[in-house]
């Protein structure tokens, strides 16, 4: 009992994270720091955070490093962390938290459509648990449509309270809906990024069981291209100064929502298993929903609010599909295993009949 809900407050620490890094990002990105900049700024420190924790943890225990992995580290960290922080954070600072939220819900989804084509996954319609999977996806990548194309009217209206800081920035959230189809849409090639990364990473966990290492690596190389490209889009200086809610918000997204974001969820993987991860995605979406709307004022469309129910109900389906499948594939692991034992102890007492057989006449 007690480790269930010690996993349990782990994963809702991680959603409240990762809340906190998407409300402060757009805080003062909306205040005038330029996306390009956040980027940079953040694996930066997650790279300093987490790099002690590869020391100590895996210094003995760390396997060589081929050019073949390093390269595969190279991609991890171009669509897993530069990439897809470049298009997340665009995409956040021309929509709204709320949407940011429902859109990560893809990531699942479009991990299985790229998996399936490579081998990584089966389809499976035959089964029911393929069918889940598959219109799980589809109901994902549905609402996510949803949510981009079509606002409707209101459902839930201006919370009265203001947060002073937040009116100060001269930015109402809901006027980013000027601009609701190029921040959806890159939202959404966030998740396509972010999923490409988990394939690749996958690769590389089976190869280099470091994880601390190759998220260190991975860190440092987005580091170095996240600042070169930054340089290259905002020239001036005075564009990277950090004021204090700036360094609170690079420091915080590198530390919390990077560094001991991982930490907790690679405990949690390995004490319940990925499947169980995922299933807390949407409290972010709550989470995020109910933050923008008491800070930042954040009406609340029709179409965000289905096409964000559309959005988990996809992705419940698809993880209850996956769950099915994992299921049937431990039966049929087990029933193999037994099947072979039986078949050793066979041909272990046939052995001893031939021996004892054998003997017999040997005394004949």
């Amino acid at each position: 009992m007690g480790n269930e809900l010690l996993s349990f407050l782990v994963m809702v620490i991680v959603q409240f994270a990762f809340a906190g890094m998407i409300i402060i990002s757009k805080l003062v990105m909306d205040g005038g720091m330029n996306a390009f900049v956040q980027s940079a700024y953040r694996p930066i420190f997650a790279t300093i955070s987490i790099a002690p924790f590869a020391f100590f943890f895996e210094r003995k225990t760390r396997p060589r490093i081929t050019r073949s992995i390093l390269f595969q580290i190279f991609l991890c960290s171009i669509f897993g962390i530069t990439a897809n922080q470049y298009v997340y954070f665009i995409g956040l600072k021309n929509s709204t938290p709320t949407i940011a939220s429902a859109i990560d819900n893809l990531i699942p989804a479009f991990t299985f459509l790229i998996a399936v084509p490579l081998g990584v996954e089966k389809l499976g319609l035959k089964s029911i648990a393929g069918q889940a999977k598959f219109w799980g996806t589809i109901a994902c990548v549905g609402g996510a449509m949803l949510l981009s194309l079509y606002h409707g009217k209101v459902v839930i209206g201006q919370l009265g309270f203001h947060w002073k800081y937040a009116e100060n920035t001269g930015k109402d959230v809901n006027s980013s809906h000027s601009n609701f189809f190029l921040g959806p849409f890159l939202l959404i090639m966030s998740s396509l990024t972010y999923a490409i990364w988990l394939i690749i990473q996958g690769r590389v966990s089976e190869k280099y069981a470091a994880p601390y290492t190759c998220i260190t690596l991975m860190c440092l190389m987005a580091s170095v291209e996240s600042v070169i490209i930054g340089f290259c889009v905002v020239p001036n200086l005075s564009e990277w100064a950090l004021n204090p809610i700036r360094a609170i918000s690079v420091i915080y997204n590198g530390v919390m929502a990077t560094s001991f974001t991982y930490f907790l969820s690679l405990w949690c993987i390995e004490k319940k298993g990925p499947l169980y991860v995922s299933m807390f995605n949407p409290l972010l979406l709550i989470i995020s929903a109910f933050l923008s709307w008491t800070l930042f004022r954040e009406k609340l469309y029709l179409g965000i609010v289905v096409g964000s129910i559309i959005v988990v109900a996809g992705l419940y389906g698809f993880l209850w599909g996956k769950k099915m499948e994992t299921n049937e594939e431990d039966i049929k692991e087990k029933k193999e295993s037994t099947k072979l034992q039986v078949d050793l102890e066979l041909q272990l007492h046939n052995s001893k009949q031939i021996s004892s057989d054998f003997s017999q006449k040997l005394g004949s």
